[in-house]
């Protein structure tokens, strides 16, 4: 597959109706993806690389002209706080309302981005309907759940992980470290996806004037940091105990300590170092500013996948130092952007001797265009076929959606014509009455049936005559199939058959 430039073929789509369910049976063999599906559990107004990656990644599939549902926590849904993370909710009881938006959207294409909630309900949807999806991994899982609980071990968080992809058609990957990883603990179809970083809003433009001096000569830092001895190294990202930021707030290091971001941490790293400049969690120009003024990004996280906040750094001319993990390890080497290193220390004053230009050229290679154009070709799309067959039975599926309702103004189907149904009319014959029948006697062979007597109580025995047993013959053909139905019963029972006898 290959990703559109201008647009899918036919124009981009704007926006979904009731009726798409039913327009989807109607591709072509040949059409690309127009509509996606992505769930995720991540999303603005979270503050982390996956949100970023995953929001900047549907903009630009929608300026490829790609129609874009995206299902997250913040659509309405009943959510709960997530364990040890009180600012995170995540949703509960929201599978029969994925469902619903994945008809009524009836996407060329789904991706599960998360293996939280939200990732669950979408996977059982798509397994029941047998819509193949794709997925991503962008956390270590099962570390982050044993460095917060040790009791739990590693082999069961990946059995966790594996369970969720192990029906998707392609796990989508940062770094070349995470994809032998994977494969190493056995989760199949994994594939490399690189992400990107937004060169213009991170742009060595926004360094302070003076503040180059400051990494080389000890002098007072710039900008936001004109109130710090210099060199500033910095820490950008949550607060949480599996972001080990303790490694960098421990190291001897010249100049300040600068700690950007939040979470459950915060309150004892502050009281554990207060020699450190904590500045809360930031955004956009302000964010911006702290990576370009400061002269090294410090990332002492082991348990990442990517760590976007490098590429943010490198964006804005500013080395970064890191472990020899997943991550850095894929980033950093060989670029004259950073330096890495079993010892932090010595990675940190390696990169403080880097070339902030040099850095800048080498995160100019990544974009958020080829993230989303990989993204695009990594999708799963199955054969129309297959989605005429999901679409038609899941009209069954969706009450109250009837076919007046929908609407469909590019659905033709030249082939099929229906024509117009009205509910006949009902002309019974005149029956003559019981009274004028002959009916002397009623005999049933085979039914009667010993029981007690009841006083005042007596059945008749009466024999019907042939013409009304050949009734169903005599009423016209327009009569409703429900009272043949009956008819034809009433003409077995009294018809004489062989009367059944139970074996010895």
């Amino acid at each position: 597959m290959t990703a559109p430039t201008t647009g899918p073929p036919g124009g981009p789509v704007v926006g979904a109706s009731p009726g798409t369910w039913l327009n989807r049976a109607v591709l072509t063999a040949t059409e690309r993806p127009q509509r996606i599906m992505i769930v995720t559990d991540a999303w603005e107004p979270q503050v982390n690389g996956v949100a970023t990656a995953l929001s900047r990644t549907v903009a630009e599939l929608r300026r490829m002209g790609c129609a874009v549902e995206v299902v997250t926590p913040w659509d309405g849904y009943r959510t709960i706080p997530l364990i040890t993370y009180s600012e995170i909710r995540v949703p509960i009881m929201a599978r029969d309302d994925v469902e619903r938006r994945f008809l009524e959207f009836a996407p060329d294409a789904v991706h599960i981005a998360t293996e939280g909630p939200l990732g669950w309900y979408a996977r059982a949807v798509c397994d029941h309907f047998g819509f193949p999806f794709t997925s991503s991994y962008h956390t270590q899982f099962p570390e982050y759940v044993s460095a917060r609980w040790s009791w739990i071990p590693l082999w069961a968080g990946y059995r966790y992980v594996r369970k969720f992809h192990d029906k998707s058609g392609a796990v989508l990957v940062a770094t070349p470290t995470m994809r032998e990883q994977l494969t190493q603990w056995r989760i199949r179809n994994v594939t490399p996806w690189s992400l990107g970083v937004d060169t213009e809003q991170f742009h060595p433009r926004r360094r302070a004037a003076t503040g180059a001096g400051a990494a080389t000569t000890g002098a007072t830092g710039a900008g936001v940091y004109r109130d710090l001895p210099g060199p500033v190294f910095l820490y950008v990202g949550r607060l949480a105990v599996e972001k080990n930021v303790e490694a960098f707030l421990d190291l001897d290091l010249p100049g300040s300590k600068v700690v950007v971001g939040d979470g459950p941490a915060r309150a004892d790293l502050e009281a554990a170092y207060p020699g450190a400049h904590f500045r809360g969690r930031l955004s956009g120009d302000d964010l911006a500013q702290h990576f370009a003024d400061a002269d090294v990004l410090v990332f002492p996280s082991r348990t990442d996948t990517f760590g976007l906040v490098i590429l943010e750094a490198m964006a804005s001319g500013t080395p970064v130092a890191g472990f020899d993990a997943p991550g850095p390890r894929d980033l950093i080497p060989g670029s004259g952007a950073g330096a890495v290193d079993d010892d932090l220390r010595a990675a940190c004053l390696a990169a403080l001797a880097c070339s902030r230009e040099e850095t800048r050229r080498y995160a100019e290679l990544f974009s958020w265009r080829a993230c989303a154009e990989a993204f695009y070709d990594r999708l799963d799309v199955p054969p129309p076929p297959v989605r005429e067959r999901i679409w038609v039975r899941g009209i069954q599926r969706l009450p109250g959606l009837g076919l007046t309702g929908l609407n469909m103004p590019s659905l033709t189907v030249p082939s099929l014509t229906l024509p117009h149904l009205t509910r006949p009319t009902l002309n019974l014959p005149s029956l003559p009455s019981l009274s004028s029948l002959n009916l002397p006697s009623l005999n049933l062979p085979g039914r009667s049936r010993p029981g007690p007597s009841r006083p005042g109580l007596s059945r008749p025995s009466l024999t019907l005559p042939g013409r009304v047993a050949r009734l169903p013959e005599l009423l016209p053909a327009s009569i409703p199939r429900t009272v043949g139905r009956a008819v034809t019963r009433v003409r077995r029972i009294v018809t004489d058959r062989p009367t059944r006898t139970r074996r010895p």
